[in-house]
C-alpha cells in the first residue's frame, strides 16, 4: 500500500481515538444531568433545561463515540455466517459494505450541513419552554458525521490491506 494511505489510516485513527476517549466521559455528564433532574423534580422546582441537555449530551456521546467504536471493531454485526468466514472473505465483504455506509453518511452530512446552515441563519430554537439554540448540537452532529466518514474510509483502506495481505 502507498505510504500516504497508511499515514491516512494512522492520522484518522489517532484523531478518532482522542475524540472517542473524550466522548466516553460524556456518559458521566449525562448521568449528572439526569441525577440533577431527579433531585430537582423531587425536592425543588423542576428544571426546564434537563431533558434537552440530556438529549444533547446523549447525541454528542453517540455521534462522537461512533467512529471510535468502528475503529475498535465494537460495532454490532449480524453474525450468522460472518464468523465462520476467513479473514480475507470478511475483508472483501466489509470493503464492499463500507461503501454503502460512506454513501449513507454522505447523504446524512449533506442534510446536516443544510440544517445547520438554516439553524445558524435564522437562529433556530427548540420549541420547548427552555428554547435553546439548536446550532451547537447540529455542528457537533456534522463534526461527528465527518469523523465517521473519515473512519469508514480508513476501514475501507484497512480492508484493502487485508485483501492484499499487507499488515499495517
Amino acid at each position: 500500500m502507498p505510504e500516504f494511505v497508511l499515514r491516512y489510516i494512522r492520522v484518522v485513527e489517532a484523531i478518532n481515538r482522542r475524540v472517542g476517549r473524550f466522548a466516553m466521559y460524556l456518559i458521566f455528564v449525562l448521568v449528572g444531568i439526569l441525577l440533577w433532574s431527579s433531585i430537582s423534580k423531587t425536592f425543588l422546582l423542576p428544571s426546564l433545561w434537563t431533558l434537552e441537555m440530556a438529549q444533547f449530551a446523549m447525541v454528542a456521546y453517540y455521534i462522537l463515540g461512533g467512529p471510535y467504536s468502528i475503529q475498535l471493531d465494537a460495532n454490532v454485526r449480524m453474525d450468522l455466517v460472518y464468523g465462520s468466514w476467513s479473514p480475507r472473505t470478511k475483508a472483501w465483504v466489509d470493503a464492499f459494505s463500507v461503501l454503502f455506509l460512506i454513501y449513507f453518511l454522505g447523504v446524512l452530512l449533506y442534510g446536516g450541513i443544510a440544517s445547520t446552515t438554516y439553524s445558524l441563519e435564522y437562529g433556530e430554537r427548540s420549541p420547548t419552554a427552555w428554547r435553546p439554540y439548536l446550532w451547537p448540537i447540529k455542528i457537533v452532529m456534522c463534526f461527528g458525521i465527518v469523523l465517521m466518514i473519515l473512519q469508514a474510509t480508513a476501514e475501507f483502506f484497512k480492508d484493502i490491506c487485508r485483501i492484499r495481505g499487507v499488515s499495517f
